[in-house]
């Protein structure tokens, strides 16, 4: 089916989201964790078989529901465009209070560069 008038393509299906406490929670426990000015990135192996992504952005270091919804916009967008070059995680981003000004642009750069840092010390593990 092509997409017509209000579909998108790409999107960010539910197969791709941490949707429970449950999972959280997991993530939590086995966490490693890479971090930096704008924003803390949470990561366990999948049991999904594939990246999922859940979001802890909060009032109290982002702010008002505009800032946090554009932070959480710009994670999510990051994350379906760079999904495919990463392991097999389910990563828990939170955003630090630098991200409440930072421009988006600057914010996809922090994030390109968590997904790395990601991606080389799930290769680093799997090799030992």
């Amino acid at each position: 089916m092509l997409p017509g008038p209000g579909r998108r393509t790409g999107g960010f299906p539910p197969r791709s989201r941490l949707l429970s406490g449950k999972d959280f929670e997991r993530v939590y426990a086995l966490r490693r964790r890479v971090s930096d000015s704008y924003f803390s990135v949470n990561f366990a192996p999948s049991e999904a078989g594939l990246p999922r992504l859940g979001l802890s952005v909060g009032a109290k270091m982002v702010g008002n529901s505009v800032s946090r919804n554009r932070v959480k916009r710009t994670v999510r967008e990051s994350f379906r465009l760079h999904g495919a070059l990463l392991p097999q995680v389910d990563l828990v981003v939170g955003a630090r209070g630098m991200a409440r000004t930072a421009h988006n642009a600057r914010l996809r750069e922090s994030l390109e560069e968590l997904w790395k840092k990601i991606a080389q010390q799930c290769a680093a593990s799997s090799a030992e």
